[in-house]
């Protein structure tokens, strides 16, 4: 018996989006659908990749060491040497300096 996929936009959270994909919206969907776990794992490497590559272009942020997560060392490279065009503006650290 041949089985049809069905696409859906699964939400991580409890919030909607403007779409023409069917959605929904599931907290903690990340560790409840299979699917959303694999992509969470495959953006975080690629993310941390590629923030790796960012650190020889930026070396004095330790792009290579924190991959661009909030941590204390990071905060004060922003602090001392301002934002670049690769962080995310929106970011509260990068609001500050």
């Amino acid at each position: 018996k041949m089985v049809s996929a069905v696409n859906i936009l699964i939400l991580v959270g409890n919030f909607s989006v403007p779409s023409n994909i069917p959605l929904k919206s599931i907290v903690g969907a990340d560790s409840k659908v299979f699917s959303v776990a694999l992509a969470s794992i495959i953006a975080k490497v690629t993310r941390d990749r590629l923030m790796i590559n960012y650190h020889s272009r930026y070396p004095q942020y330790g792009f290579a060491q924190h991959k661009g997560y909030g941590t204390k060392h990071h905060l004060a490279m922003i602090k001392k040497h301002g934002s670049t065009s690769i962080h995310r503006q929106s970011f509260r650290g990068v609001k500050r300096s």
